[in-house]
C-alpha cells in the first residue's frame, strides 16, 4: 500500500506547484482531490496492476518526446495563431487516416493525444491500426509530419510489450 501512500503525495505535490495557493482552504481542497483521485483510480483497479509505466515506456526517449512535442506544439500554436487571425475561414480543412504503427495500447494512446495537443489537428475516431485525423489547415495535415510522430512515439515504447 506504500504505492497509494506515494501516488496521493505525489498528487498532491503537483498539485500544489500547479496551484500556486497556499490558504488552508485550498490546501485542503488538494488534499481531498489528491485522496478523491487515488481513491477512484484504485476502485477501477488501475493502481494495483502488475504493470507499471516504465516498464513499457523508454524513461529517456519519453523525455527527450516530450521536449519535442513541446517545441511542435508551439511551432503549430504559431501557424494556428496566423490561421485565426487572418480573418479567413480556413479553406483546405480534411480528415484523413493515419497509420499507428504502436505495439502498445499506451502508445497508440500516446500517439492519438499528441494529435490531439498539437493545434490544428484532432484525432477524431481510433480503429485499430489507424486514426481518423481532422486538419485545419494543409500544413497540419503533413503526413510526413505525422510519421514522424508516428515513428517517435514507437521509439519510446519498450519493445516486447
Amino acid at each position: 500500500k506504500i504505492r497509494i501512500l506515494f501516488t496521493i503525495v505525489a498528487l498532491f505535490i503537483l498539485w500544489m506547484l500547479l496551484s500556486g495557493f497556499f490558504k488552508p482552504l485550498l490546501v485542503s481542497f488538494g488534499v481531498i482531490s489528491s485522496f478523491l483521485s487515488v481513491w477512484i483510480v484504485h476502485r477501477l483497479g488501475f493502481l494495483d496492476g502488475d504493470r507499471h509505466f516504465f516498464q513499457e515506456v523508454r524513461f529517456f526517449s519519453f523525455i527527450r518526446y516530450l521536449i519535442w512535442l513541446t517545441v511542435e506544439i508551439g511551432k503549430a500554436d504559431w501557424k494556428v495563431t496566423k490561421v485565426i487571425l487572418s480573418k479567413e475561414a480556413p479553406k483546405n480543412q480534411r480528415l484523413m487516416l493515419v497509420e499507428a504503427a504502436q505495439a502498445s495500447e499506451l502508445g497508440k494512446a500516446f500517439f492519438a493525444n499528441s494529435i490531439t495537443i498539437t493545434p490544428g489537428t484532432v484525432t477524431v475516431e481510433t480503429a485499430e491500426n489507424e486514426f481518423l485525423v481532422h486538419a485545419l489547415t494543409d500544413e497540419a495535415a503533413d503526413l510526413d509530419a505525422l510519421g514522424d510522430m508516428n515513428r517517435r512515439v514507437c521509439n519510446m515504447e519498450v519493445p516486447g510489450n
